[in-house]
């Protein structure tokens, strides 16, 4: 069975890390270069950069900070925020990064998912889905950094991206992102049931709360607060989770 991997994931806006509460009231955390660094010593298995504010600004994502990640990074990192096209996406490969993801984009014109998986093998090809909680959906799909609800459901949406070639799922829970209540295990059962990898996020505030989503079909588990702020340091929770019996790369 592959290891669990543990993946820090940078929100950038405008050149910073930036992280905040179910999407809103966001801090300013510092560079994405200095994390990185941080964190390709400090035992992260990936890193994920989000360009959290590329769709909202009709850009694509800026290559001059991925390359900069790029020079510092032993490890995979995937960037993401505003690819729309296969040329977008080849500039960030060729900038440096391992995978690209598409969200916004990807629910748009779906077409552009097969696209990617074509020109560049589906492992390259990482679709981030946002969703909160819906009593006619059960999790509806919001699109634009969380900002712009959509009709569509989230579980059928992840089986259409494994469809159309996604290679990884990044499934947020908006419901939970930032609050530290644990990641939303009914979410991840269902999710889990595709058969790509599935990166939990959105909720994480212990130790047990990335055990609880691995137990639940998670192949990994991303979070932000609690290793940009070193409340979990990443050893250390890779030592719980190994204790827990979970294969881990320590």
């Amino acid at each position: 069975m592959p290891a669990k991997r543990i993946i820090p994931c940078l929100d950038v806006k405008q050149g910073r890390v930036v992280k905040g509460v179910q999407f809103k009231d966001l801090r300013d955390l510092g560079h994405p270069v200095d994390l990185a660094r941080r964190y390709n010593a400090g035992g992260a298995d990936e890193i994920v950069f989000l360009d959290i504010a590329a769709s909202l600004e009709n850009r694509g994502t800026r290559e001059s900070w991925v390359r900069e990640v790029a020079r510092e990074l032993s490890i995979p990192f995937t960037v993401g925020g505003g690819v729309s096209h296969v040329e977008e996406a080849r500039s960030l490969l060729r900038a440096g990064a391992d995978k690209v993801a598409v969200n916004t984009a990807a629910a748009l014109r779906p077409a552009l998912v097969s696209e990617l998986a074509d020109a560049f093998g589906r492992q390259c090809v990482v679709a981030a889905v946002d969703v909160k909680r819906d009593p006619d959906l059960e999790w509806r799909v919001f699109l634009k950094g969380g900002t712009e609800p959509t009709d569509r459901s989230a579980l059928d949406w992840l089986w259409e991206l494994n469809d159309l070639g996604a290679g990884e799922i990044l499934l947020t829970s908006m419901d939970r992102d930032g609050t530290g209540e644990g990641f939303d295990v009914q979410l991840l059962d269902l999710a889990s049931q595709l058969p790509i990898p599935l990166i939990a996020s959105g909720g994480a505030g212990r130790e047990i709360h990335f055990l609880e989503a691995l137990e639940h079909g998670a192949d990994a588990v991303l979070a932000a607060t609690l290793f940009h702020e070193g409340i979990l340091p990443i050893p250390r929770l890779k030592a719980y989770l190994a204790q827990n019996g979970l294969s881990i790369r320590i």
